[in-house]
């Protein structure tokens, strides 16, 4: 063995490890998929690095076994619009700044077992989130537009929503309904698409209030918004962590935001956060509501039962706007509540959104996208640190994907949001990501094709270029992977649909109505 295998081979056992609760031989097996970093100088990269760098990865591959047992908890990462091209660009991004640029690994990346999931709805190639969200927390494919509920409800039709026979629950009521806790987070408003399929069963995405319904034409008596349904309906008003942003649709329009100051949204008096916290201390239960970062990680877990925290009127902002003083990261939030599920010895269900990934690329801002997802990779690598993988799923996924391009022409270890070269056709220069629609489509004043700038790209404002103008960019309809880590992880490989991933789910932690692993 020549002196450079004999390095790689010392990296090999030298692998990445994470700060579990198990020990190093189970870190090893569950979820260390590759040999770690490796050298990066490109010129040391022959046929014998390669040849021994896919040998250590083979090793890694067969030391993986299925791992045949219930599972305790389930942790369900969600990045909301995460792309696979998301996925790779978040990687370069990360790697410029670890140094191990192409060759780095998100966290989730080294999870043993991974699969493709196919996204479309019942009425569109491209999904929404609110179908989406009803597919993979619900199990049930359904029209986009519509959240908790079958095809049978039509977009904006109260009436359907109101038969009981056409609503599907979700995986978070399954654990509850099997004396489970469960709990959301979130980087939106907690009553948004993603959130909202664990708990609400309504016929548009966009009535997260009363006003929005009666905006529709609808009776807001008749048609429960999202808001109550989360606070007064079963399984939301059991939830023991709801994390997120969202406070203007808890609030009645003559009641100002703590924070900046704007009336709520709602018209019907109600102040839900005051509701809330009366329901709980009727229940004689430990319940805590916070709106900033400081009240939330003062919480006292140990001693709270409950916990809702609204750390923003609307979405919360973006990690590069973000103000650290009021607003607690993603991984921050997470930790809290995983720190008051994991009281439940029975086990709990948690869902995180990431959901400024795809706020981000709406806005063809994929400075901030990126941002956003290495946030999530964070939160993801803090949940893994506060739980076992022998009795935790972590399962990582996207909603759907964005138009979202890496092009050619980009030399290795390059900033991913550079300049990727020139056309061959107009001379003019290309960044190496572009869209494939939205905001982003630009001419100059000549008529042609508009040529960013090195101080265009550095700003976290600038809308990188896109194909297709829209005010908003669209999603796209390609599929979108899973990774997962923990018992029963392996019924999750290959191209599966999106419908089915809780009822894999379900059958690894024995709940639900399906067939699980704990029947006779």
């Amino acid at each position: 063995m020549n002196f450079q295998l004999l390095m790689i081979a010392i990296l090999t056992i030298c692998r990445r490890g994470y700060a579990l609760t198990v020990d190093r031989e189970s870190r090893e097996r569950d979820h260390l998929m590759s040999p770690g970093p490796l050298p990066t100088a490109m010129e040391n990269e022959d046929k014998d690095f390669w040849n021994a760098d896919a040998q250590a990865v083979l090793e890694a591959h067969l030391a993986v076994t299925p791992k045949i047992q219930q599972a305790k908890n389930v942790i369900f990462f969600l990045g909301d619009g995460m792309s696979i091209s998301t996925v790779t660009a978040a990687r370069i991004f990360k790697g410029s700044q670890t140094g191990n640029w192409e060759r780095e690994r998100l966290a989730f990346e080294d999870f043993p077992f991974s699969a493709l999931s196919k996204t479309y709805s019942t009425n569109s190639q491209v999904t929404d989130s609110a179908a989406s969200a009803t597919a993979f927390l619900c199990g049930v494919k359904t029209n986009n537009g519509v959240i908790g509920v079958d095809v049978n409800v039509a977009r904006n039709n109260c009436t359907a929503q109101l038969d009981e026979t056409f609503r599907v629950n979700s995986i978070a009521k399954w654990f509850q309904d099997a004396g489970k806790s469960a709990g959301i987070v979130t980087t939106t408003t907690v009553t948004h698409a993603t959130p909202a399929g664990a708990y609400a069963h309504v016929a548009d995405r966009n009535w997260e209030d009363d006003a929005e319904v009666a905006y529709d034409g609808h009776d807001p008596d008749t048609c429960d918004d999202i808001a109550e349904q989360l606070v007064f309906s079963d399984p939301g008003m059991n939830f023991k962590v709801i994390l997120g942003g969202g406070r203007s649709h808890f609030v009645p329009e003559d009641v100002l935001d703590a924070e900046i100051g704007t009336p709520g949204n709602r018209k019907d008096g109600k102040n839900l956060i005051d509701e809330w916290s009366a329901s709980k201390a009727s229940q004689g239960v430990n319940s805590s509501y916070v709106w900033n970062r400081d009240d939330l990680l003062a919480v006292d877990v140990a001693n709270t039962d409950y916990l809702m925290g609204l750390f923003s009127a609307s979405h919360m902002d973006y990690v590069l706007e973000r103000d650290t003083a009021m607003d607690p990261s993603l991984t921050e939030m997470t930790q809290v509540a995983i720190q008051i599920l994991q009281k439940d010895s029975n086990g709990f269900f948690l869902l995180v959104e990431g959901g400024k990934i795809d706020k981000a690329h709406h806005a063809n801002w994929v400075r901030k996208s990126l941002a956003e997802a290495l946030e999530f990779e964070a939160a993801v690598e803090t949940a893994l640190s506060l739980t076992n993988p022998e009795d935790t799923i972590i399962l990582v996924t996207a909603d759907h994907g964005h138009t979202l391009n890496i092009n050619s022409g980009t030399q290795r270890q390059t900033d991913i949001f550079s300049i990727a070269g020139s056309s061959d056709v107009d001379g003019m220069k290309y960044t190496t990501l572009t869209y494939g629609n939205g905001p982003g489509f630009k001419i100059s004043g000549t008529g042609d094709r508009y040529e960013p700038t090195e101080e265009d790209m550095s700003d976290i404002d600038f809308s990188f270029a896109s194909a297709v103008p829209f005010t908003s960019s669209k999603h796209d309809g390609t599929d979108v992977g899973i990774w997962v880590n923990g018992p029963f992880a392996h019924l999750l490989t290959g191209v599966v649909e999106e419908n089915y991933i809780p009822h894999a789910l379900a059958y690894a932690a024995c709940v639900g109505e399906g067939r699980t692993f704990c029947d006779p």
